[in-house]
């Protein structure tokens, strides 16, 4: 009975990693391909043409100013999962040689790398983001710099963690008896065995990385005008909601599809990768 239920979960897993990993494929090329994709100049301002219904021309219709919001919609893909994917890259180029040298090295090292992350961690980290970017200003720059500032300390916390429970397998105190250098044990050992773990947290987080970035673009501090961003439309929205609801319904759904995407993507990654283990 048990490796049939194993067996079904096994195939659910890969039915939704399925068509989550296709809406994410589908999600980067409309970034990638935006200008081709993209049936009108998103920035476009034509008062004219201001809260139209969907026409041949704007096939969902246009904003307050005129603006084409498939346009917008699709350039926004490119700036919202672009400033993502680079802020989830910085964040895993501090968080990944930290983690493992503190976690490997221990002593001195370690104790001090987790009383910085005590400090850090002690306050919310979407706050304190907001705070770091309503000091520098706001921006796109300022909004990476921000986050990832703030958050890499989590990911490096974890990351440790993954390294303390791998630096004490025998094939690691082999290699430590055979006096194999400790840099080659960490890039030949150590960094292979968490990096399937690194990827999984990955997945797992970048939606949540996304949902930060348009909140904060939706208080005014992230992408500025006239740039199209899923949470600054949705702040642009707000005034006509009432009676142009679809205003906030279009990048409010492409917020929770991507997000959406990328989470069950990453745990039914990590539900697969811990069946092949079993």
């Amino acid at each position: 009975m048990r490796p049939i239920v194993k067996l079904n979960r096994k195939l659910i897993n890969h039915k939704l990693m399925t068509i989550s990993s296709i809406i994410i494929l589908l999600m980067i090329g409309v970034a990638l391909f935006a200008p081709f994709l993209a049936p009108n100049d998103p920035n476009f301002v034509d008062i004219a043409q201001k809260l139209q219904g969907p026409s041949s021309q704007f096939p969902l219709g246009t904003d307050h100013l005129g603006r084409c919001i498939l346009s917008r919609l699709i350039f926004g893909t490119q700036t919202s999962l672009g400033t993502a994917i680079l802020v989830m890259g910085f964040m895993m180029m501090i968080s990944v040689p930290l983690g493992i040298f503190a976690g490997y090295v221990g002593g001195k090292v370690d104790y001090l790398f987790m009383r910085i992350c005590d400090i850090l961690m002690a306050f919310p980290s979407f706050l304190l983001s907001l705070a770091l970017v309503g000091i520098l200003g706001p921006g796109i720059f300022n909004l990476i710099l921000a986050m990832v500032l703030v958050q890499w300390v989590y990911y490096a916390r974890v990351i440790r963690g993954m390294v303390l429970s791998v630096k004490e397998q025998n094939f690691i105190l082999a290699a430590k008896i055979c006096g194999t250098p400790k840099f080659i044990i960490i890039m030949k050992h150590i960094f292979p065995a968490i990096i399937s773990q690194v990827v999984v947290l990955v997945f797992m987080d970048i939606g949540g990385v996304i949902l930060a970035i348009s909140s904060l673009s939706f208080l005014g501090l992230g992408v500025q005008p006239p740039e199209a961003e899923w949470g600054m439309m949705i702040n642009d929205s707000k005034p006509f909601f009432r009676n142009y609801p679809s205003l906030m319904l279009y990048p409010g759904m492409m917020v929770f599809i991507v997000v959406i995407a990328f989470n069950v993507f990453g745990e039914a990654l990590k539900d697969v990768l811990d069946l092949k283990k079993g």
